[in-house]
């Protein structure tokens, strides 16, 4: 599992950098060009474009930071720093946002002269240059499960489309002289990057609460361990998120009294390796009788204890 983990953490990182350097360039070409064109369309891209930058750069530096090795400080090491770039990129996309709502409103009033011709020409190649960085990181990156390589795809999704509303927006100023199709263009683009940001940001949030993990089904989990004959009941609990890709999970269950050490650890690793396949990686239990069982809140170890005889501590 680790070294599934490694694997696709360094080929996520390749296409990271290849894509911000991409993106990064293209977007000052963007942006200049909405400049001298006169398209809000074209910078309103262009400032998705640069929110396409920052998030590639801000999730580079997660996996970058997520590689720091755990310490007594920070007992998980720095993971969590993932979604932490994950919550700062959907408010930034979301923020930007706004800003070209502001930007349109004003335009829409007092459509200005736009040169046609260079913004379908500077959509038209910011639309390939999207079109390639999509399929560079769907074909090496894990956009699926890793919430930061999503958020950043979205990212590059969403721009994609902000292109194809600059050439729709050029080509009917210069086939019909509509100049507010300009500014609903850049209003386009803006819903779908608010709409992009919630979802990161609202996503991220889960995390940071500890909520259940997406990918993970409660009832499924307390089947999975319950489906053992020697467990009589469980308590106390959680799944949660330490960051993409990594689901921990902790619980009390009730064995009988006469149960061995032995006995408790073969359990334990066959409920590990069956928690495995419901995409919980990191597990631990606490077994105890049912003269220890109490109602209350929290953790436990993977190892069997003579539960009878230790005293623990609920947080």
């Amino acid at each position: 599992m680790a070294d599934q983990h490694n694997h696709t953490h360094s080929s996520n990182k390749k296409v990271l950098l290849i894509s911000f350097f991409v993106i990064f360039t293209y977007m000052i070409i963007e942006a200049v060009g909405g400049y001298l064109t006169n398209s809000l369309a074209l910078l309103s891209d262009a400032g998705h474009m640069l929110s396409d930058a920052v998030s590639l750069a801000i999730a580079l530096l997660a996996f970058t930071f997520g590689e720091k090795a755990a310490n007594m400080n920070k007992t998980y090491g720095y993971k969590r720093f993932e979604i932490l770039a994950a919550v700062l990129n959907g408010i930034t996309l979301m923020a930007i946002a706004f800003f070209i709502f502001y930007e349109a409103i004003v335009r829409f009033a007092n459509p200005p002269e736009v040169a046609t011709t260079g913004m379908l020409i500077i959509s038209c190649i910011g639309l390939a240059v999207n079109i390639f960085v999509a399929w560079f990181m769907m074909r090496g990156g894990d956009t699926e499960d890793n919430l930061n390589m999503r958020g950043a795809f979205l990212h590059v999704i969403s721009d994609m489309l902000g292109s194809v509303g600059a050439i729709i927006a050029a080509l009917l100023i210069m086939f019909f002289g509509w100049g507010w199709a300009d500014p609903l263009a850049s209003v386009i683009v803006a819903a779908l990057v608010l709409r992009s940001g919630y979802f990161v940001t609202k996503a991220s949030l889960h995390v940071l609460m500890e909520g259940t993990p997406q990918n993970v089904d409660m009832n499924v989990i307390v089947q999975t361990i319950e489906q053992n004959s020697e467990i009589k009941g469980v308590h106390d609990l959680h799944t949660w998120s330490i960051t993409s890709g990594l689901n921990a999970l902790s619980c009390h269950a009730v064995v009988s009294e006469d149960m061995t050490v032995a006995e408790g650890e073969k359990l334990l690793q066959k409920i590990e390796h069956d928690l495995a396949h419901q995409n919980i990686q990191h597990v631990t239990i606490q077994l105890e009788t049912e003269f220890h069982k109490h109602d209350c809140s929290i953790l436990c170890t993977t190892k069997a204890e003579d539960t009878g005889a230790h005293h623990h501590h609920h947080h």
